[in-house]
């Protein structure tokens, strides 16, 4: 999604009057953007999570279809020119990360994006723990994401990490990992905001793995407007010929040959 670098630059707050600068419909326009009823919340419990499960353990991704309304990805779009949504943006560029930009939510997250950051959560620890079970891992997670973040506080990780991506024609993001300090939640999901084939082309999903004594693999998803992907952030298990093996992966997005490509990344550990 993003890359570990995190500018300081901080919103203005509520006492701060930056109300002052709109008016009261555009206060109002962005209090619907950000609040969404309870029939447009993804309803994740509808899932079949045996199947998510198996494909995690099986492909090292999940693919769901359909599950954020194309109405409710649209309104996230709307929010990234809005400076006071987000605790920093980062240049692609600068860094050397690809070409495009990407911009961090500050607390509070929207609303629809703090729902699924919280119930994925939920539903995706138990796979995370039985996962480091496999890689022979200590490393075991709470039930709630709120016990877990407070792990991610107790380490100086306080900064919230969700985030909306855009990239424009030639944009791309190169091959990385999620990771904002020592601890960690080894999966990640991705929502695509854009519909491909008409809001733009080429800008596919990519993931690679790399596995002990083999070439590495890629994979390249097209997932289409409120798809959502769930992948590891750096290392999965994979079964060997004498045993589980641990297979590391990095992600990143193909060059984009027309039009903006949006997507929102839900990362479920905190930055420094």
């Amino acid at each position: 999604m993003g890359a570990n670098i995190d500018h300081e630059d901080r919103l203005p707050t509520i006492s701060e009057d930056w109300t002052d600068s709109l008016t009261l419909v555009e206060i109002l326009q962005d209090f619907t953007e950000l609040t969404m009823t309870h029939h447009q919340m993804p309803d994740l419990s509808r899932l079949d999570w045996s199947s998510i499960s198996l494909s995690l353990y099986t492909h090292g991704w999940a693919q769901v279809p359909h599950l954020v309304h194309a109405s409710v990805c649209q309104s996230l779009t709307k929010l990234y020119d809005q400076d006071r949504y987000f605790r920093s943006r980062i240049d692609m560029a600068r860094y050397h990360f690809g070409q495009g930009t990407y911009a961090y939510f500050a607390d509070p997250l929207p609303s629809v994006v703090a729902h699924l950051r919280t119930h994925l959560y939920t539903r995706l620890a138990p796979i995370a723990n039985h996962m480091m079970e496999l890689m022979n891992q200590p490393q075991r997670y709470p039930r709630t994401h709120g016990a877990f973040r407070k792990e991610c506080h107790r380490q100086g990780q306080t900064k919230p990490t969700p985030l909306l991506l855009r990239y424009e024609m030639n944009g791309f993001n190169c091959l990385h990992r999620d990771i904002y300090g020592p601890t960690l939640f080894p999966l990640q999901a991705m929502v695509m905001l854009s519909q491909p084939g008409q809001e733009f082309e080429g800008g596919e999903f990519l993931l690679v793995e790399n596995r002990p004594r083999q070439q590495a693999r890629g994979t390249v998803l097209k997932p289409h407007i409120g798809d959502l992907i769930i992948f590891p952030v750096s290392d999965r298990p994979v079964q060997g010929k004498r045993g589980m093996l641990r297979a590391s992966l990095r992600h990143g997005v193909s060059p984009v040959t027309s039009g903006q490509r949006y997507a929102l990344g839900i990362i479920f550990h905190d930055a420094k």
